[in-house]
């Protein structure tokens, strides 16, 4: 993910990008996400299911 940089994913990373991308359980990718975010990896956008990193 962070070799394509902020333009290699269309729309954002989604959780369900991210599982398909890892092949992670629908419960560990927005925990991951989550991570990422706080460690300053990814800024979040929207809302509830509409999030996108």
């Amino acid at each position: 993910m962070l070799e394509k940089g902020t333009e290699g994913f269309d729309g954002g990373m989604t959780a369900q990008k991210y599982i398909r991308i890892t092949r992670t359980s629908k419960a560990t990718a927005p925990r991951d996400l989550q991570q990422l975010q706080e460690t300053g990896f990814f800024i979040w956008e929207g809302a509830g299911r509409l999030v996108r990193y």
